[in-house]
Protein backbone atom coordinates (compact mmCIF):
# COMPACT_ATOMS: atom_id res chain seq x y z
CA UNK A 1 0.00 0.00 0.00
CA UNK A 2 1.18 3.61 -1.08
CA UNK A 3 0.74 6.02 1.65
CA UNK A 4 -1.05 9.16 0.77
CA UNK A 5 0.68 12.30 2.21
CA UNK A 6 -1.84 12.91 5.32
CA UNK A 7 -1.48 8.91 5.94
CA UNK A 8 1.98 9.31 6.65
CA UNK A 9 1.73 12.98 8.23
CA UNK A 10 -0.80 10.89 10.67
CA UNK A 11 1.53 7.68 11.00
CA UNK A 12 4.26 10.12 12.20
CA UNK A 13 2.05 11.40 14.79
CA UNK A 14 0.89 8.30 16.60
CA UNK A 15 4.37 6.97 16.66
CA UNK A 16 5.95 10.22 17.85
CA UNK A 17 3.15 10.87 20.63
CA UNK A 18 3.44 6.93 21.47
CA UNK A 19 6.89 7.16 21.72
CA UNK A 20 6.76 10.41 24.07
CA UNK A 21 3.54 8.63 26.49
CA UNK A 22 3.26 5.07 25.65
CA UNK A 23 -0.35 5.29 25.90
CA UNK A 24 -2.82 4.09 22.50
CA UNK A 25 -3.37 7.12 20.38
CA UNK A 26 -6.30 8.70 19.66
CA UNK A 27 -7.87 10.99 17.13
CA UNK A 28 -8.95 13.82 19.72
CA UNK A 29 -5.07 14.16 20.87
CA UNK A 30 -4.00 14.22 17.26
CA UNK A 31 -6.53 17.05 16.17
CA UNK A 32 -5.37 18.88 19.39
CA UNK A 33 -1.47 18.99 19.62
CA UNK A 34 -1.05 18.22 15.97
CA UNK A 35 -1.16 19.89 12.92
CA UNK A 36 -2.76 18.09 10.54
CA UNK A 37 -5.50 20.14 8.77
CA UNK A 38 -8.22 17.32 8.95
CA UNK A 39 -10.94 16.80 11.66
CA UNK A 40 -11.10 14.12 13.98
CA UNK A 41 -13.47 11.98 12.09
CA UNK A 42 -11.11 12.45 8.84
CA UNK A 43 -8.17 11.29 11.16
CA UNK A 44 -10.07 8.16 12.67
CA UNK A 45 -10.88 7.22 8.77
CA UNK A 46 -7.36 7.26 7.72
CA UNK A 47 -6.41 5.49 10.60
CA UNK A 48 -8.58 2.55 10.28
CA UNK A 49 -7.27 2.53 7.06
CA UNK A 50 -3.68 2.49 8.77
CA UNK A 51 -4.89 -0.36 10.85
CA UNK A 52 -6.40 -2.38 7.44
CA UNK A 53 -2.45 -1.62 6.44
CA UNK A 54 -0.94 -3.06 9.11
CA UNK A 55 0.32 0.31 10.54
CA UNK A 56 -1.39 0.65 13.70
CA UNK A 57 -3.42 -1.89 16.38
CA UNK A 58 -5.89 -1.25 18.28
CA UNK A 59 -6.00 -2.83 21.56
CA UNK A 60 -9.96 -2.75 21.72
CA UNK A 61 -12.83 -0.72 20.06
CA UNK A 62 -12.84 2.22 22.39
CA UNK A 63 -8.80 2.54 22.70
CA UNK A 64 -6.51 4.52 20.74
CA UNK A 65 -3.96 3.05 17.99
CA UNK A 66 -0.55 1.90 18.58
CA UNK A 67 2.39 1.91 16.13
CA UNK A 68 2.95 -1.97 14.87
CA UNK A 69 6.72 -2.76 13.78
CA UNK A 70 5.87 -2.34 10.32
CA UNK A 71 5.00 1.27 11.86
CA UNK A 72 8.11 1.95 13.11
CA UNK A 73 10.35 0.11 10.28
CA UNK A 74 8.75 2.73 8.15
CA UNK A 75 9.27 5.79 10.35
CA UNK A 76 12.92 4.48 10.73
CA UNK A 77 13.40 4.31 7.15
CA UNK A 78 11.49 7.11 5.59
CA UNK A 79 10.59 9.61 8.08
CA UNK A 80 13.02 10.32 10.85
CA UNK A 81 15.79 12.41 10.59
CA UNK A 82 18.64 11.03 12.37
CA UNK A 83 20.60 13.49 14.83
CA UNK A 84 24.64 13.45 14.56
CA UNK A 85 26.27 12.87 17.95
CA UNK A 86 27.91 15.43 19.77
CA UNK A 87 31.29 15.75 19.69
CA UNK A 88 30.67 16.00 24.27
CA UNK A 89 28.85 12.26 23.26
CA UNK A 90 31.28 10.82 21.31
CA UNK A 91 34.50 12.04 23.75
CA UNK A 92 32.66 10.83 26.45
CA UNK A 93 32.09 7.00 24.70
CA UNK A 94 35.87 6.85 24.12
CA UNK A 95 37.02 7.96 27.38
CA UNK A 96 34.79 4.77 29.68
CA UNK A 97 36.47 2.75 26.71
CA UNK A 98 40.25 3.80 26.01
CA UNK A 99 41.49 2.15 29.16
CA UNK A 100 40.59 -1.55 28.05
CA UNK A 101 41.81 -0.94 24.43
CA UNK A 102 44.65 -3.32 25.04
CA UNK A 103 42.50 -6.33 26.03
CA UNK A 104 39.46 -7.87 23.88
CA UNK A 105 37.37 -8.98 26.74
CA UNK A 106 37.97 -5.98 28.71
CA UNK A 107 36.73 -3.46 25.90
CA UNK A 108 33.77 -5.43 25.56
CA UNK A 109 32.98 -5.75 28.66
CA UNK A 110 33.39 -1.66 28.86
CA UNK A 111 31.76 -1.20 25.50
CA UNK A 112 28.41 -2.63 26.60
CA UNK A 113 28.18 -1.08 29.97
CA UNK A 114 29.25 2.25 28.45
CA UNK A 115 26.51 1.74 25.45
CA UNK A 116 23.91 0.62 28.34
CA UNK A 117 24.64 3.89 30.33
CA UNK A 118 24.60 6.37 27.34
CA UNK A 119 21.12 4.80 25.97
CA UNK A 120 19.40 4.02 29.21
CA UNK A 121 18.59 0.63 28.17
CA UNK A 122 20.06 -2.90 28.44
CA UNK A 123 23.38 -3.51 25.78
CA UNK A 124 24.94 -6.69 25.08
CA UNK A 125 27.16 -8.03 23.13
CA UNK A 126 27.60 -11.51 21.32
CA UNK A 127 31.15 -12.35 19.53
CA UNK A 128 31.33 -14.78 16.75
CA UNK A 129 32.98 -17.63 19.43
CA UNK A 130 29.92 -17.44 21.62
CA UNK A 131 31.11 -14.88 24.32
CA UNK A 132 28.40 -12.72 25.78
CA UNK A 133 28.14 -9.62 27.34
CA UNK A 134 25.54 -7.50 29.20
CA UNK A 135 24.54 -5.18 31.08
CA UNK A 136 22.14 -2.45 32.00
CA UNK A 137 19.41 -4.13 33.38
CA UNK A 138 18.18 -1.60 35.80
CA UNK A 139 17.67 0.89 33.36
CA UNK A 140 14.74 -1.40 31.56
CA UNK A 141 12.65 -1.42 35.11
CA UNK A 142 12.47 1.67 34.54
CA UNK A 143 10.60 1.71 31.86
CA UNK A 144 6.61 0.41 32.19
CA UNK A 145 6.73 -2.09 29.28
CA UNK A 146 8.95 -3.68 31.97
CA UNK A 147 6.88 -3.67 35.15
CA UNK A 148 4.95 -7.00 33.33
CA UNK A 149 6.81 -9.70 34.95
CA UNK A 150 6.75 -11.73 32.21
CA UNK A 151 8.27 -9.62 29.48
CA UNK A 152 11.20 -9.09 32.24
CA UNK A 153 11.61 -12.60 33.10
CA UNK A 154 11.32 -13.37 29.16
CA UNK A 155 14.52 -10.75 28.41
CA UNK A 156 16.55 -12.56 31.19
CA UNK A 157 16.44 -15.87 30.12
CA UNK A 158 17.08 -14.66 26.62
CA UNK A 159 19.97 -13.16 27.86
CA UNK A 160 21.39 -16.78 29.15
CA UNK A 161 20.55 -18.57 25.56
CA UNK A 162 23.82 -18.42 23.48
CA UNK A 163 22.65 -20.17 20.47
CA UNK A 164 18.91 -18.01 20.29
CA UNK A 165 20.75 -14.72 20.84
CA UNK A 166 23.24 -16.05 17.97
CA UNK A 167 20.47 -16.72 15.61
CA UNK A 168 19.20 -13.72 16.54
CA UNK A 169 22.21 -11.85 15.00
CA UNK A 170 23.28 -13.82 12.41
CA UNK A 171 19.82 -13.34 10.30
CA UNK A 172 21.68 -10.10 9.22
CA UNK A 173 24.88 -10.61 9.22
CA UNK A 174 27.02 -8.52 6.92
CA UNK A 175 30.58 -6.73 7.82
CA UNK A 176 30.81 -5.25 4.98
CA UNK A 177 28.86 -1.75 5.76
CA UNK A 178 28.11 -2.56 9.43
CA UNK A 179 24.76 -1.11 9.00
CA UNK A 180 22.38 -0.73 12.20
CA UNK A 181 19.70 -3.11 12.10
CA UNK A 182 15.86 -3.22 14.00
CA UNK A 183 14.11 -6.22 15.22
CA UNK A 184 10.52 -5.64 16.67
CA UNK A 185 8.14 -7.75 18.80
CA UNK A 186 8.12 -11.38 17.43
CA UNK A 187 11.18 -11.08 15.26
CA UNK A 188 13.06 -11.36 18.43
CA UNK A 189 11.72 -15.51 18.67
CA UNK A 190 10.13 -14.91 22.02
CA UNK A 191 6.29 -14.56 23.58
CA UNK A 192 5.68 -11.45 25.55
CA UNK A 193 8.25 -9.50 23.78
CA UNK A 194 5.94 -7.56 21.49
CA UNK A 195 6.65 -4.12 23.37
CA UNK A 196 10.32 -4.78 22.93
CA UNK A 197 12.87 -3.59 20.16
CA UNK A 198 16.73 -4.56 19.49
CA UNK A 199 18.68 -2.22 17.63
CA UNK A 200 22.25 -3.41 16.49
CA UNK A 201 25.42 -3.23 14.28
CA UNK A 202 27.84 -6.40 13.34
CA UNK A 203 31.66 -5.32 13.83
CA UNK A 204 34.62 -7.26 12.47
CA UNK A 205 37.99 -6.11 14.25
CA UNK A 206 39.97 -8.28 12.11
CA UNK A 207 42.00 -11.54 14.18
CA UNK A 208 38.82 -13.24 14.51
CA UNK A 209 37.30 -10.13 16.80
CA UNK A 210 34.14 -9.83 14.96
CA UNK A 211 30.20 -10.05 16.40
CA UNK A 212 27.61 -7.57 16.93
CA UNK A 213 26.40 -4.92 19.59
CA UNK A 214 23.00 -3.74 20.65
CA UNK A 215 20.82 -2.71 22.97
CA UNK A 216 17.41 -4.50 23.97
CA UNK A 217 14.74 -2.24 25.24
CA UNK A 218 11.49 -0.76 24.81
CA UNK A 219 10.20 -0.15 21.11
CA UNK A 220 9.38 3.69 22.10
CA UNK A 221 13.25 4.23 21.62
CA UNK A 222 14.49 7.85 20.44
CA UNK A 223 15.36 5.94 17.31
CA UNK A 224 16.69 9.45 15.78
CA UNK A 225 19.53 8.94 18.40
CA UNK A 226 20.36 5.65 19.74
CA UNK A 227 20.70 4.62 16.07
CA UNK A 228 23.88 6.56 15.77
CA UNK A 229 24.58 6.03 19.48
CA UNK A 230 24.84 2.56 18.52
CA UNK A 231 26.80 3.06 15.11
CA UNK A 232 29.55 5.07 16.98
CA UNK A 233 30.14 2.24 19.62
CA UNK A 234 30.24 -0.29 16.66
CA UNK A 235 32.81 1.26 14.72
CA UNK A 236 34.87 2.46 18.43
CA UNK A 237 34.81 -1.00 18.85
CA UNK A 238 36.31 -2.06 15.38
CA UNK A 239 38.90 0.93 15.65
CA UNK A 240 40.46 -0.36 19.33
CA UNK A 241 39.98 -4.01 18.43
CA UNK A 242 41.64 -3.87 15.08
CA UNK A 243 44.95 -3.40 16.96
CA UNK A 244 44.84 -6.44 18.98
Amino acid sequence: MELTERQIKILKAVIEEYIENGDPVGSEVLEKKYELGVSPATIRNEMAKLIEAGFFKQPHTSAGRIPTKEAFRFYVDRLMEEKRLSVVDEVAAREKVWDSRFNFDNLMHHAVKALADQTRSLSLAITKDGEIYHAGYANILDMPEFFDIDVTRTILTMLEEVKQIHRLFERTFDTTDNPVHLLFGNELGYDYLEPCGLVFVNFDAGNKKSGSLGIISSNRLNYSLVIPTVRYFGKLIEELASSL
